[in-house]
């Protein structure tokens, strides 16, 4: 895992043809992570190849901040691709795209995405995924690639997913990695999004809903939290709920978030404080209480030490967002 020091580069390349959910599933995820964090961890934008907005598959288009620059360097290159992916044969976009894999830290096929990256000669020798409709005329267009009914695969640098939710997860997962398991929760939680599933879970024809790719436990205690915000319960009544002592509640939380619990149930109140500072016109005061402060006064001091700022002054010059 990176420690999130500096902005990830993303660039997400759409293609004509792409869906909309998958689009969003590779985009959002990252502005929602910038959103939660109060901070620039993901420098992201939609580019496409002429620079125009692409047609998606829903008719309408696709709104991009510029044009595909192949000899950018970036961290992350992510190609996202739909129908009709299979028929684009022109060479000249190939080699921008292996041109630009190049440059780029890591390379994600998103979705159809993988049939520009075997194209170009990306996935030789590599294991990799696509939509499971596409899956046999991929094995046979690309006899080279170890191709896995996986939701998305990982070979070195390369990364390719299978439809729209396993790229939601992957983005999670690049958010856990960049940023840390506590920001990717925070992400699922704003999409009201349960535990993702496993990159290896073969992909299914009808989907009847996630798994669990991190200890459920830990899931189970955020989620007592989240329904104490306002009045907060000790730690000891949330290790109770879930059957642990209150060591083991620490020891859990440290290796599978990082954090202990008091410390991650306290960042967790004041980003609900964060989003009704920014969100909404509401008091001080009733932030304070709305989110288990005795007083303002002490709801000012722990939110200057987590965001650098008063509130007050944080909702007057708010950071990028």
């Amino acid at each position: 895992m990176e420690d999130g020091s500096r902005p990830l580069s993303v660039d997400i390349l759409v293609l004509s043809g792409s869906s909309l959910m998958t689009a969003a599933c590779a985009g959002d995820p990252l502005r929602a992570a910038n959103r939660v964090s109060g901070r620039k961890l993901f420098d992201w934008r939609y580019v496409s190849l002429d620079g125009r907005n692409p047609v998606t598959t829903a008719g309408g288009e696709w709104p991009v901040s510029g044009r595909f620059d192949p000899g950018l360097k970036r961290d992350v290159l992510a190609i996202v691709s739909g129908f009709h992916t299979a028929e684009m044969q022109d060479r000249r976009v190939i080699s921008r795209i292996f041109q630009a894999a190049k440059n780029a830290r890591s390379t994600i096929g998103v979705e159809s995405g993988a049939w520009m990256m075997a194209r170009a000669g990306l996935l030789d020798g590599r294991n990799a995924t696509t939509h499971w409709e596409d899956f046999e005329e991929f094995a046979a267009a690309f006899p080279l690639v170890n191709l896995r009914p996986d939701r998305y695969v990982t070979d070195g640098r390369y990364v390719t997913t299978s439809g729209a939710s396993p790229t939601f997860d992957m983005m999670i997962d690049l958010v856990r990695r960049h940023a840390g398991l506590s920001t990717a929760l925070d992400v699922a939680s704003v999409f009201v999004y349960e535990a993702a599933r496993g990159a290896s879970d073969v992909q299914s024809v009808i989907s009847f809903g996630p798994g669990n790719s991190h200890d459920p436990r830990v899931v189970k205690a955020i989620r007592a939290m989240e329904m104490c915000i306002d009045a907060p319960v000790t730690i000891a009544a949330i290790a109770k709920r879930i059957s642990l002592s209150v060591r083991g509640l620490e020891q859990l939380f440290t290796r599978e978030v990082g954090s202990t619990p008091g410390a991650y149930f306290l960042v967790l109140r004041l980003n609900a404080a964060r989003r009704l500072v920014l969100d909404t016109s509401l008091r001080m005061t009733d932030i304070a209480l709305r989110t288990g402060f005795s007083s303002e006064a002490a709801f000012s001091r722990a939110f200057k030490r987590e965001f650098g700022a008063a509130p007050a002054h944080y909702r007057a010059q708010p950071p990028n967002r």
